[in-house]
């Protein structure tokens, strides 16, 4: 996370037009700084957060998303880095988790959003000090939201492999 600044502009450009033409992208814990996200988002995406042991409990707020399927109402991860509100992000077009911490604090921790043809998840738990990506639950709600995200008919083709003004059938001569 600390070399997001490092990436640069024109991948971040290629991958937005990739999202925006279909492409489905997951964002994990600090992705909410990396440039494409704060670029998908249109703001600067800063939250509070705290380097502690927290325990951190993730309600499920909509049951029957996708993005849940097969978790109970709530993961429980019993030390994990918190981020608190306010989260400088957009409303989610879906809220399917929000997070509570031992501190007292909450959480919009999974969120969906939708850019052009493009879905997008952001998922909060995963501090590098902590086991968090060896919950089975996690990897659950991970691998349900590529699956949530990825395209139902593939992806846009690249822009300009098809002119946009190209007639879809044989015109008739000017003349008629």
């Amino acid at each position: 996370h600390k070399a997001h600044g490092a990436v640069a502009d024109d991948i971040v450009d290629r991958v937005q037009r990739r999202v925006l033409d279909g492409m489905g992208l997951v964002v994990l814990h600090s992705g909410h700084h990396s440039k494409i996200f704060k670029r998908l988002m249109g703001t600067t995406a800063n939250l509070k957060w705290r380097e502690a042991t927290d325990k951190e409990r993730i309600w499920v707020v909509q049951p029957g998303h996708p993005i849940v399927e097969g978790i109970d109402e709530y993961i429980e991860l019993p030390r994990e880095e918190m981020y608190g509100e306010f989260f400088d992000i957009p409303q989610p077009d879906e809220l399917v988790m929000i997070s509570w911490f031992t501190g007292g604090e909450v959480f919009r921790s999974g969120c969906c959003f939708f850019r052009g043809r493009g879905k997008i998840f952001y998922f909060r738990p995963g501090h590098e000090s902590y086991p968090t990506y060896f919950n089975p639950e996690i990897r659950k709600v991970i691998a349900n939201g590529v699956r949530w995200a990825r395209p139902v008919d593939g992806p846009a083709p690249f822009s300009g492999v098809h002119p946009a003004n190209a007639p879809l059938e044989p015109l008739p001569p000017e003349n008629d």
